[in-house]
């Protein structure tokens, strides 16, 4: 690490940091990890920057270990030597986790107030709990609000009969906008065939038979 360059701190990082009821010495580590170009507990370097004594600089170090917040591993330097070097995997994975939850809630949050847009009504509790079960547990978003769509088409704002386009279309294996798509144009093309038919028929010779 260059002697002038600053440590910078994401507000991402300050938020999962807090939640590790970390001492300050752990959190000033973390963010030297977080920052360091070399990777190397190199306690010497690390007390210069930090301006804490050794004690506290090991004291956090292991305390970071012990949380599974960061982990040393072996690696092969430019000489082909195995060196020990900190990682960072175990808070950037929960770094991850968290993101992925509130882009999940996010995603509930969003698809509630399609719902109540297209029904043009707030949604009930019974609703609500279908709705967050598909999303959690069964369905992707996308398919979703394709039946959701489909359901609007035919006049039919109501859950129930939503959870059963789901349902047909997870047996036949729709699971994409796409495949929907692919089913409505084949579903038109096929009545055009059918109307085609109807008025290609010739009545006359019918009549003459």
């Amino acid at each position: 690490m260059s002697s002038n360059k600053k440590y910078v701190v994401e507000a991402n990082f300050i938020e999962e940091a807090s939640k590790l009821d970390l001492s300050l010495q752990e959190f000033l580590l973390l963010i030297y990890f977080d920052n360091s170009d070399d990777q190397t507990f190199d306690i010497t370097k690390i007390c210069n920057k930090l301006k804490i004594s050794e004690e506290k600089v090991v004291e956090a170090y292991n305390n970071l270990l012990l949380k599974n917040i960061i982990e040393l591993v072996s690696v092969k330097d430019s000489n082909n030597k195995l060196v020990e070097k900190v990682t960072m995997n175990g808070f950037y994975n929960k770094l991850k986790d968290t993101k992925e939850k509130e882009e999940k809630t996010q995603a509930k949050n969003d698809i509630f107030t399609i719902f109540e847009e297209k029904f043009k009504r707030p949604l009930n509790g019974t609703e609500f709990e279908i709705i967050k079960a598909w999303v959690e547990k069964m369905y992707t978003e996308e398919i979703i609000l394709a039946a959701l769509d489909e359901a609007v088409y035919n006049g039919a704002t109501n859950i129930r009969y939503i959870d059963t386009i789901l349902y047909e279309w997870s047996k036949k294996g729709i699971k994409t906008k796409e495949d929907v798509l692919n089913i409505q144009k084949n579903r038109y093309e096929n009545k055009k065939i059918e109307e085609t038919n109807v008025f290609e028929y010739n009545w006359l010779d019918d009549e003459n038979k």
